[in-house]
């Protein structure tokens, strides 16, 4: 017989989620306050209250002492926003370039320096690219990371090269540009052209063009990719046709989005 979901409830994590929730209608709260709201001991309260501060989710006042919502909880609620509106509108083109290309197609966004895939569309191709929804990759080998990192906020690619080892980047393949110089000089590269390539860098016999997403504030907030077998695509084939696909779909798609470009 199957198990209730709420026989798998961790207890913590609920009241931790409780103790958010306590502030839908208070600006700030106190360590007793939230004690007597949620039946808890002081003790718990101020562990959840400690952890969640930590995560970035609460911050307390320096003024009151007092609790309140963080920056965190904002940048959850427009994730949330964001990613149903992006993943309605993304895949219709996802389907669109992978058949026209005969290739697979993915959807990707950079969470912690990684590649998040949220959706993808495989090729009817006997030898294909399987799909890598939910799957996490290095950005530094990747088409979409290339693209995500390179045209994120000057902020962020500072973030990533503090964040960088001293010795060298993973090598997975051969290919793989692991000296982080080179590779910020590879990632202006790719801002300027707006498309990243990726030539048997993440994978052997695995190729790869991506083109950044915007938001209407002009944020990059996802890519779209095309990958297939390195046979099928060349250089030459992901130069000449593959490329302007892609670019041609994230812009499409960023300007459902709002995004009106730099020019306007």
């Amino acid at each position: 017989m199957k198990k209730q979901k709420s026989e798998y409830l961790i207890q913590t994590v609920a009241n931790a989620l409780k103790l958010l929730e306590a502030f839908h209608d208070e600006e700030e709260l106190g360590v007793t306050e939230l004690s007597r709201r949620l039946d808890l001991h002081k003790n718990n309260i101020f562990r959840l209250l400690a952890t969640l501060e930590l995560q970035g989710y609460v911050e307390q006042s320096s003024s009151t002492d007092r609790y309140r919502l963080a920056v965190g909880c904002l940048e959850l609620g427009q994730a949330y926003l964001r990613s149903r509106g992006l993943l309605r509108r993304a895949r219709p083109l996802l389907e669109e370039i992978s058949a026209e290309s005969a290739e697979s197609s993915h959807l990707a966004v950079m969470r912690d320096f990684e590649i998040v895939h949220l959706d993808g569309v495989s090729s009817d191709q006997l030898v294909a690219t399987g799909l890598r929804i939910g799957q996490k990759l290095p950005v530094h080998c990747t088409a979409l990371g290339k693209v995500l990192l390179g045209c994120s906020s000057e902020a962020v690619c500072e973030a990533y090269d503090r964040s960088c080892p001293q010795e060298s980047l993973e090598q997975r393949t051969p290919a793989t540009i692991v000296d982080s110089q080179k590779f910020f000089d590879h990632l202006r590269t790719a801002v300027l052209r707006g498309y990243a390539l990726d030539l048997e860098e993440c994978e052997l016999g695995l190729a790869c063009a991506a083109a950044p997403v915007f938001s209407e504030s002009g944020e990059t907030i996802a890519a779209l990719s095309i990958s297939g077998p390195a046979f099928r695509l060349t250089e030459e084939r992901l130069l000449g046709e593959i490329v302007p696909m892609v670019v041609d779909a994230a812009g499409r798609l960023s300007r459902e989005l709002g995004y009106v470009g730099p020019e306007a």
